[in-house]
C-alpha cells in the first residue's frame, strides 16, 4: 500500500458519514434548507481566509521548489474562489463577510490548522489541509454524477467536481508519496489527517443544524 492508499483507508468511516450526511443528500435532492446552505456559505469563507494562510506556510516551509510554487498558486486559486463562488453568493443575499462570526465548528478546525501551520514541518501541515482538498474533490465528484435542480447547489458542485480542481489535488495528494518521514512522524501525519477529515464532517453537519456560539464573540 502506498502512503496515499493507507491514509485515504484510515478515514472510510468518516467518509461514510459525509456520503449519507442530509446536507449532502440534500445538495443533489433540493431538500438542503436555503438558509443552512447559506449558514454553509458563510463559513465556508470565512475559513478559506484561514486555510488561506496555512496555505501559505505550507509554501514557505516546502521541501522542493515545485511545492513551494504549487501551495503558493493554491493560494491564490482559495482567493478566486472567495471573490468568485464566495462573493456572488453573499453579495446576492446581501450579507457582509466582515459583520460574520465564525461557528464553534469552523473556529475549532481553522485553530487547528492554525496551530499546525505555525508549529509543524511540511509533511505534518501536508497532512493536515489534505481533507479539505480531497475530501471535497470526492464529494464534488459524487454530487457531479447526480447534479441538482437549485441552481445554487449546482454551481457549487460544478466548482468542486470539475477537471480544473481535481488536477490541484491530485498533486496535492501525490506529495504524500513525495515526502520522506520517520515512523514517529507519519504517526503524527495519520493523526493530523484523521482529525481534519473528521473536523470536515463537523463543517458540514454545523452548517446544516446551523450551528452558531451561545454568546456573541465581539468585544
Amino acid at each position: 500500500m502506498t502512503r496515499q492508499e493507507r491514509f485515504w483507508s484510515s478515514i472510510q468511516d468518516i467518509l461514510r458519514g459525509i456520503e449519507s450526511h442530509p446536507f449532502i443528500i440534500g445538495l443533489t435532492d433540493g431538500s438542503l434548507p436555503m438558509d443552512s446552505f447559506k449558514h454553509y456559505i458563510i463559513q465556508d469563507a470565512l475559513y478559506l481566509n484561514e486555510f488561506s494562510k496555512v496555505l501559505l506556510m505550507a509554501s514557505i516551509k516546502a521541501e522542493t521548489q515545485e511545492q513551494r510554487m504549487n501551495f503558493m498558486t493554491h493560494v491564490l486559486d482559495a482567493s478566486k474562489v472567495e471573490e468568485g463562488l464566495h462573493s456572488s453568493f453573499l453579495k446576492k443575499w446581501g450579507v457582509d463577510l466582515k459583520l460574520q462570526e465564525m461557528s464553534p465548528a469552523n473556529k475549532a478546525y481553522t485553530s487547528f490548522l492554525l496551530s499546525v501551520g505555525y508549529s509543524s514541518t511540511f509533511p505534518e501541515i501536508l497532512s493536515a489541509v489534505l481533507p479539505c482538498y480531497w475530501i471535497y474533490m470526492h464529494v464534488g465528484k459524487l454530487l457531479l454524477k447526480k447534479g441538482s435542480p437549485v441552481e445554487e447547489y449546482s454551481r457549487w458542485i460544478n466548482t468542486y467536481g470539475g477537471e480544473e480542481y481535481e488536477r490541484g489535488v491530485r498533486w496535492a495528494v501525490s506529495q504524500l508519496d513525495e515526502v520522506e518521514v520517520t515512523e514517529e512522524v507519519e504517526k503524527r501525519m495519520l493523526y493530523n489527517f484523521r482529525l481534519a477529515s473528521i473536523y470536515e464532517y463537523m463543517f458540514w453537519d454545523s452548517a446544516y443544524r446551523k450551528e452558531t456560539f451561545p454568546f456573541s464573540l465581539r468585544v
